[in-house]
């Protein structure tokens, strides 16, 4: 397996110190880069396993924490958190700006190539950092079809993909037509994919604390959202070619 370089990196943003995984491929040259953010409770070993799956295929990943290096478990203080910065793109921009600036400082990044992946809370960023107008190669987001601010999409400028569950309650088919109806207006090369049955954070292990209702695993979605994800990226960020990084190998990637 190719050899892979990770490590925690302080940064602050949103009155907080926040706790990044920064996840390197191995050699020395620039890479393509990829954000990735957390869902509402925050970052987790399940985002720093994306960033290493996506290090060991070549890119370098960023894993941008929410909370203050902290994982808030109780569903109670991650809504009293995460649902005023829903409704707060600039809070949101600036935690993804913040990130998106410790991303473009590592040495081995391509600045130039960078794209923003993200689940709930952490997509709804990434989609804030497109409607700002940041120049990203390619948007993805998983139960995160969350809306803007008027006309902000049109300042999109990459291939946005969206995954949602059919059975989400939080993300339920007025939001995603909302969201769908925002992207057509705007011009934006848009996708949703919508798993049957699937839940809210469907992609996400099952957690051993309480969570929101609407909240619930799906093995077989969360594996098909994940190679949609890599196929994403593969379109639209491909790694170059060379010893270890052949883009046969990359949807065998662990995540």
């Amino acid at each position: 397996m190719t050899t892979i370089t990770a490590r925690a990196v302080a940064y602050p943003a949103d009155g907080l110190t926040m706790i990044g995984h920064l996840a390197l491929p191995a050699g020395v040259g620039r890479r393509p880069a990829v954000l990735i953010g957390p869902e509402g409770m925050g970052l987790s070993d399940v985002e720093r396993r994306r960033a290493d799956a996506l290090a060991e295929l070549g890119y370098v990943a960023l894993a941008f924490d929410l909370h203050g290096g902290r994982y808030v478990g109780d569903p109670e203080e991650m809504l009293a958190r995460c649902l005023p910065l829903l409704a707060d793109p600039d809070r949101m921009r600036g935690i993804g700006h913040a990130a998106l600036d410790v991303l473009r400082a590592e040495p081995r990044t391509d600045p130039d190539r960078i794209a923003a992946i993200g689940y709930g809370t952490g997509g709804a960023v990434g989609l804030e950092l497109g409607r700002a107008g940041v120049d990203l190669r390619a948007i993805g987001t998983v139960n995160a079809t969350t809306t803007g601010r008027p006309g902000e999409a049109a300042r999109i400028r990459c291939p946005v993909w969206a995954g949602v569950g059919s059975e989400d309650p939080i993300m339920p088919p007025a939001q995603r037509e909302a969201f769908t109806a925002e992207m057509q207006a705007a011009g934006v090369d848009w996708r949703l994919t919508v798993y049957g049955g699937a839940l809210h954070a469907f992609h996400h292990p099952p957690v051993n604390h309480p969570t929101v209702p609407g909240v619930g695993h799906h093995p077989q979605h969360a594996q098909r959202a994940w190679r949609d994800v890599l196929d994403l990226l593969t379109e639209c960020l491909p790694v170059s070619e060379d010893p270890g990084h052949a883009p046969g190998k990359r949807s065998s990637a662990r995540h």
